[in-house]
Parts: C-alpha cells; structure tokens; sequence
C-alpha cells in the first residue's frame, strides 16, 4: 500500500533544490525510441542504473514530454550517454520545435535510436511508468548494453564538461 502526501508549492524550496541538485554532476543522455512515426529522442537529466539481476535502468521524463507520449509497457527504449565532445547534440534533443534527428548520425539497434560516437548505449523495453511529481519514472528491461572508450560528458552547475580521474 502506498500513502500519497500532499505537497504545498513552496518557492524557496524549489529554488534551494534546484540549486542544491545543480550542484550534482551527472552524465548527459538522450533517450530515445521508434514508432511508426519514425525515430524520437530528448536530452535527460534523471537516468540511473537500477538492477542488475535482472539487468534494469530507470529514466525520467517530464510529463509534458513529447517522448513519454511514444512509450507505453514493451516499448523500445534506448538510452545514448553521450561523449564528452557531443554537447550540440545534447542541446539539439533538448529544442523543441525542430527534427532533433536532422544531421546527427544515428542507426537503428534493438528498436531504438544509437546514435553515433556515443560514450555508451543501452537498449531495452520500457517495463512500467510511474507517476512522481512532475515526471514519470520509466522502469526499462535491459536487452543490450555497449560501453565505449571516449570520455562521458557530464553537466554541472549549468556547465557541460567532462570527468578527469586525478
């Protein structure tokens, strides 16, 4: 059984969390996924991994996202950790309004958009969706996983970067 509380909207606590959460590094990934409407993708800032037996990954994606309207349970979904030199590709998958897909190198690989010179791909199917605020938590089955050679890109503070090991 799950109890729900009820949150009053309290303005300087979200902006003491948004600081505080800009304060975490974290790697830059688009998800994506293809339909008969043809290949989609958006910039995250939520992505984990979540099990290993079974292997499994989570996303958040906003409730407005264009993205969370192509998934429902079985849907293929890939997550690209992007390379410490694809920060216009990030910020393209972040626009609205344009085809995020136009002049970025991509192949389909278990369903879903890989794009290409990635840092890591994991491809899988969307296991459940779960309410959380003002995101949907989307549980993902991992069917394929590649990790890459080149240096992730991270954001920090509002700053894309990369990790350097000392």
């Amino acid at each position: 059984m799950t109890a729900t509380v009820q949150h009053t909207p309290d303005t300087r606590l979200q902006q003491h969390f948004r600081a505080a959460m800009g304060n975490v590094a974290g790697g830059v990934v688009v998800a994506t996924t293809q339909d008969e409407r043809g290949p989609h993708g958006t910039t995250v800032s939520a992505f984990t991994s979540l099990s290993i037996e079974p292997p499994m990954v989570l996303v958040a994606l906003d409730v407005r996202s264009s993205l969370l309207d192509r998934l429902g349970v079985g849907s293929p979904l890939g997550v690209n950790v992007l390379a410490a030199h694809q920060d216009q590709v990030a910020l393209r998958f972040a626009t609205k309004g344009h085809d995020r897909f136009a002049d970025v190198g991509w192949s389909s690989d278990h369903g879903a958009p890989a794009l290409d010179d990635r840092h890591a791909w994991i491809a899988g199917r969307v296991a459940r969706l779960v309410e959380g605020g003002d995101h949907v938590v989307v549980l993902v089955d991992v069917v394929h996983a590649e990790a890459g050679e080149q240096a992730p890109l991270t954001y920090w503070q509002r700053t894309f970067g990369t990790h350097h090991a000392f």
